[in-house]
């Protein structure tokens, strides 16, 4: 099924929910973008002890939403979901789901899937959209959970796909954060991970905090992780790794 874009009404809603907790005083960040057509989401609050492999907060990265910069021309969600060799059956763990680009597409395909992430609002959202904009067999797929920065809450075996799209980067202890994902996943379970390249796009974070597809490998294998597969020609701006539990 065709995955459709949100209505205005959608984004009008959200941009209430947006006042309501400005007007609270838990303002998102501000943070600056390589693209003028970047939206501001409600940003995600992790402290600032909660400092990334880059330094930066992972509050700092989660803000950012590519929903108006083409993201379904450039990032290509269809051709990266193809690489896990297909959903059907499967129980998906959408690390830093956000507004839900990803998990949308994924539960009209997979049996099940869990976005995670460490902001509630993010998970009010999708609670909300997705009975707007999936289809009502659909909705039921989608659990939403709230993680936390070291700990996606996961039991152990409960997935059978791992998919982590803009947000490697902002993760702490990347290593150690990999390896509970890796007991997270059934035997023979994978890993999908897309960051921004670490050279200059039109849209995604500053250069300083993206990190390197050999270091995103290496992470993958000193995890635990085997055959990890790395791509960097697929998409104009990032790069994708594939490795197996």
């Amino acid at each position: 099924m065709q995955f459709m874009k949100p209505s205005a009404l959608l984004f009008v809603c959200l941009s209430a929910m947006l006042l309501t907790f400005n007007a609270c005083g838990d303002k998102p960040d501000d943070k600056e973008n390589t693209s003028d057509a970047t939206e501001q989401n409600p940003a995600v609050t992790a402290p600032n002890t909660n400092l990334g492999a880059n330094g930066k907060t992972l509050s700092e990265g989660l803000t950012e939403d590519y929903t108006h910069t083409d993201r379904v021309i450039w990032q290509k969600p269809d051709m990266v979901l193809n690489l896990l060799g297909g959903l059907d059956g499967k129980a998906v763990a959408d690390i830093g789901a956000g507004t839900g680009f990803f998990t949308l597409r994924m539960a009209q395909k997979a049996r099940k899937v869990i976005a995670i992430d460490i902001d509630p609002r993010f998970i009010n959202y999708l609670d909300s959209i997705k009975m707007l904009e999936l289809p009502e067999q659909f909705q039921s797929r989608i659990e939403t959970r709230l993680g936390k920065p070291d700990d996606p809450q996961l039991k152990t075996g409960e997935v059978d796909l791992v998919v982590i799209v803009n947000t490697f980067m902002y993760i702490r202890d990347q290593v150690a954060y990999l390896k509970i994902l890796r007991n997270a996943l059934t035997p023979g379970g994978k890993i999908l991970i897309v960051d921004f390249k670490r050279k200059r796009t039109p849209v995604g974070p500053p250069n300083d905090i993206r990190v390197p597809i050999h270091v995103v490998e290496e992470a993958l294998y000193e995890a635990g992780y085997k055959n990890v597969l790395a791509n960097d020609t697929a998409l104009d701006y990032q790069y994708i790794l594939v490795g197996e539990r």
